[in-house]
């Protein structure tokens, strides 16, 4: 029985207008259809989605883990699960006031071009420091996703061993999407969703349906196809490109999901090979 598919585009503070968006698809062969598009307006309904019963797969857009050199340094727990557990205890705001404090910290006794900790999938994947608490704030998407993946009973492979039937990866949209163009293709500010964006999703779409090197073909069931390229803010898009490295990932079960050998505590980014 194939595992059902699933690709997360998260935000770390979920509401009607900035939505949490999960793909789902069916792969068939080399071809991912994309068969249903829906958003979590809140973590509550987040939390729900975690439990939906397997076997299911998914592709995760925020960072799992922090930098080793950060956590050792910070005296933090240095396992994955125990980590997550220690980050739950306080409420969101009170955690992200203290960890904010302790990144500023880290920053401002470090040379200018060395301020973050980087993971060691950050480099191939061109992703962001998961320290990073502005533009983009991906340690709160960490915080707030990461930590209800542990809470879940999630397998995380290579970092928490759960439920085998429900799996989650760590995707990153913007690694696939760089494999295809450069150009921005979203905005969620109103006065940056340009026609211009609009032609570099038409252009990442047809892209995607002729298939992407060693991906999946991508074919949309519905008109999602037409709602991804309408949604400016990329969520729709970003959601799906999550999906196909899920897609991509579950090919290679058998071989640790094409995952390389990787630091347990950091986590790495599916289909991101490793540093040359």
């Amino acid at each position: 029985m194939r595992p059902r598919l699933f690709g997360v585009d998260f935000t770390s503070r979920p509401s009607r207008r900035k939505a949490i968006v999960v793909a789902e698809g069916r792969l068939e062969g080399n071809v991912l259809t994309v068969s249903s598009c829906q958003r979590l307006e809140h973590f509550p309904a987040f939390e729900a989605f975690l439990q939906t019963p397997g076997p299911w797969l998914g592709g995760f857009d925020f960072p799992f883990g922090f930098s080793r050199a950060l956590v050792e340094a910070q005296g933090w727990p240095n396992t994955w699960p125990a980590l997550m557990a220690s980050l739950s205890v306080l409420p969101a705001d009170t955690a992200r006031a203290q960890l904010t404090e302790r990144f500023r910290a880290w920053c401002g006794a470090r040379p200018a071009g060395q301020k973050f900790a980087h993971r060691a999938t950050d480099g191939p994947a061109g992703s962001s420091p998961s320290m990073k608490w502005v533009n983009p704030p991906v340690a709160w998407m960490l915080l707030e996703g990461a930590t209800r993946l542990w809470q879940a009973g999630v397998t995380v492979p290579g970092m928490h061993v759960a439920d085998p039937a429900r799996i989650a990866l760590e995707a990153y949209p913007g690694y696939l999407a760089r494999r295809i163009t450069r150009a921005s293709y979203k905005s969620d500010e109103k006065a940056k969703q340009t026609p211009a964006r609009t032609a570099v999703r038409a252009t990442l779409l047809a892209a995607l349906a002729q298939g992407v090197d060693d991906y999946p073909r991508v074919k949309w069931e519905d008109g999602l196809e037409d709602a991804a390229l309408a949604d400016a803010s990329g969520d729709t898009l970003d959601a799906a490109l999550c999906l196909v490295q899920a897609a991509w990932a579950e090919v290679r079960r058998t071989d640790g999901f094409g995952l390389p050998p990787f630091d347990p505590l950091e986590g790495w980014t599916v289909s991101v090979p490793p540093a040359a």
